[in-house]
């Protein structure tokens, strides 16, 4: 076995970036189940949704690419409060199958409209973090390669290696760096970025459950709906408050993670959607903490243990294809030894 340790820290890092991603998407999954006990299983479309929102405001009208996320995150709030209150709401809250089906068939139908309006290929998108700022200490030093030869970016936005001093290099737009190396490894901008624009939100998310009027009532929802009701929270309101929250952290996910897949398709948040799945099993399912601890946690599993140990130290190349079959696995092994996860409630039913 060839153990690599030297290359562990960059996939410790790749980890615990796509880790952030799964917890965003995690914690929309738990916001809904912590009110309803429902798996909605339609949240990672109404993210791919927001994402779509995104490319279009930012891509095809020129907005300016945060102010497009951040209009996306609002539209897609407006989306999910909307879905709760035509297609969630009539039914029987007791009642989980026939809201099941319906995100089932939303599942379906927004992934169909999508590839009708958008086709199945794949739009590229524009990079939050994909180079420092000028303003960041040493983030405006150019990338060099080892023989002198300096990045830049071609009119049609290729990259394009010229040597210094050149007339290509003079006429041609530098790229800034995109990483720090610590411990040797190369920490990317990407990745503080989007660990950055996690640790934002979940601030947020406290303010807005801790000190706004809406979010103490969803926790009293979450806690206890009969309860919440007979001092009189409206609850019905109150769910699609939740729903709208979690179609804000699934946008918020989806829009991070689309650079990084190449770009936007109706497609990009089937596997993503799996491992968020299996991070809020680990955590917990009603534990908001806890998905982000098992998102994180997931991630580290995918990027070190398969990728690294399997692919890197031990050589098996299938190892990579092995990845969705890791978080079905944790999945099972959750439901099987502790099916409340490691932060949830554990359900006590008195005979």
């Amino acid at each position: 076995m060839n153990w690599n340790f030297e290359i562990l820290p960059d996939f410790i890092f790749n980890g615990l970036r796509d880790g952030a991603v799964y917890a965003a998407v995690a914690l929309a999954l738990v916001l809904i189940f912590k009110a309803t006990t429902l798996i909605n299983f339609a949240t990672g479309e109404l993210a791919m949704l927001g994402a779509f929102f995104v490319y279009v405001l930012n891509v095809e009208q020129g907005l300016w690419l945060w102010l497009s996320i951040l209009i996306a995150m609002g539209v897609s709030a407006i989306i999910g409060a909307a879905v709760e209150r035509a297609l969630v709401r009539p039914f029987d809250p007791d009642d989980h199958l026939p809201v099941v089906l319906i995100t089932l068939g939303l599942f379906l139908l927004i992934n169909a409209v999508a590839g009708d309006i958008w086709n199945y290929q794949v739009r590229r998108v524009n990079d939050p973090f994909g180079a420092f700022p000028g303003w960041v200490p040493n983030g405006s030093e150019l990338k060099k390669s080892s023989d002198g030869m300096l990045s830049c970016v071609e009119v049609d936005g290729s990259l394009q290696e010229v040597a210094a001093g050149t007339v290509d290099a003079e006429t041609c737009d530098l790229v800034g760096r995109t990483f720090w190396e610590v411990l040797g490894a190369r920490l990317h901008y990407r990745t503080i970025g989007i660990w950055a624009s996690l640790a934002v939100a979940l601030v947020a998310l406290a303010l807005i459950l801790g000190k706004t009027k809406a979010g103490l009532a969803f926790r009293a929802v979450s806690s206890n709906a009969e309860s919440a009701r007979l001092v009189g929270v409206n609850t019905g309101r109150t769910l699609g408050f939740g729903w709208a929250l979690a179609s804000v952290f699934g946008t918020l996910g989806a829009a991070l993670v689309s650079p990084a897949l190449g770009g936007v398709n109706p497609n990009m948040m089937l596997a993503i959607l799996i491992y968020a799945l299996a991070g809020a099993a680990l955590g917990g399912l009603d534990s908001l903490g806890g998905a982000i601890v098992g998102g994180l946690a997931v991630g580290l599993v995918k990027s070190v243990l398969v990728s690294w140990f399997g692919v890197v130290v031990l050589g098996q190349a299938y190892f990579s294809i092995l990845q969705l079959a890791m978080a079905f696995l944790l999945i099972l092994i959750v439901l099987l030894f502790r099916p409340a996860g490691l932060f949830g409630t554990r359900r006590i039913e008195r005979v």
